[in-house]
């Protein structure tokens, strides 16, 4: 149940997702701040916010320990990984923003993260036989219930087709990025940090004539605290989420790793009430804890089953011939 190239035991790969989406919940407390100090817009903000993280994993990367049995990954396969996972990447993040454009983030959130999970599980049995199971099952229906919870309780939100079917895109990239990272775990290397990398550097490139056309310098009287929000995005909910959410969705299940990054809205909701000063509302605590409850529900059994895996290889190694 470990990762056979890079070594990662599927626990250290559950922590590394339940810390990834809990700091992709920070993203949008930072951007809202920084949209209240300047005149960014989002697309230039995510473009800011790849291109500093791909600075970043570059800046460290000869800092990294070196692994003493890498699996070498061919030139080509590396590329086709980083072009396609950018790809995915870019379409994530700029389908969501043009849908909360078009139809509100509340449905754009509900429609987004809600497909996640269906379109993940669907495509793991499909493409690499991963089955939900009845807990699964349970774990993701209860996950999308507390999400509707969560962001529709606390106000009206507009539904527009086009706004729906944008929402669906970026669901539909998020789900190829996801079990792409999956299947490639399992059939060879993956090297976390290179993979973000090169994500990055080919969403950077996508985002570009985007940010360009939207003005790359916003204007702002508080050019110091804008500078300090967008390194902290570049850096925590940016590099360091996305390393550690490439390393453990290539060890851990796509459905599991699906309703884990449900906890980016639960610690944004956190965020909101403790932070930005929005008022604690029964749907916010009832949704929230409806997901927490949800999320370690797959979290507790795929821990389990990867224990009882390893010690079934260990019993097997160890037993007479």
């Amino acid at each position: 149940m470990s990762n056979t190239a890079s070594g990662l035991p599927v626990g250290r790969g559950l922590l590394y997702l339940i810390v990834a989406g809990a700091a992709w919940g920070t993203a949008g407390a930072a951007a809202s701040l920084v949209f209240l100090a300047s005149d960014m817009g989002p697309v230039v903000l995510s473009f800011w916010r790849c291109a500093g993280g791909l600075v970043l994993l570059i800046a460290v990367r000869p800092l990294r320990p070196r692994a003493t049995a890498a699996v070498r990954e061919p030139l080509g396969r590396r590329a086709l990984r980083t072009g396609v996972t950018g790809l995915g990447l870019a379409v994530f993040q700029t389908a969501y923003f043009a849908a909360v454009d078009v139809t509100g983030l509340a449905t754009a959130t509900v429609v987004t993260l809600g497909s996640g999970p269906v379109l993940i599980a669907l495509g793991a049995r499909l493409t690499m036989g991963e089955r939900l199971g009845r807990r699964g099952l349970a774990a993701v229906a209860g996950a999308l219930t507390g999400l509707a919870v969560l962001v529709l309780g606390s106000g009206e939100a507009a539904v527009r087709p086009p706004g729906v079917l944008l929402a669906v895109a970026s669901a539909a990239g998020y789900s190829l990025m996801t079990l792409l990272t999956r299947w490639w775990g399992r059939h060879g290397e993956v090297d976390a940090a290179g993979t973000t990398a090169g994500a990055f550097g080919v969403t950077t490139l996508c985002l570009l004539p985007f940010a360009l056309a939207e003005g790359l310098l916003p204007h702002t009287g508080q050019p110091v605290h804008v500078v300090a929000l967008l390194a902290y995005v570049a850096a925590i909910p940016t590099a360091l989420a996305y390393a550690l959410y490439f390393a453990g969705a290539a060890v851990v299940r796509s459905a599991t790793v699906s309703v884990i990054m449900l906890l980016e809205p639960v610690s944004a909701a956190v965020l909101a009430v403790g932070l930005l000063g929005e008022h604690l509302t029964a749907a916010t605590l009832i949704g929230t804890l409806v997901m927490l409850g949800s999320v370690a529900g797959p979290a507790v059994a795929e821990a389990r089953d990867a224990g009882a895996a390893t010690r079934a290889a260990r019993a097997e190694q160890t037993s007479p011939v």
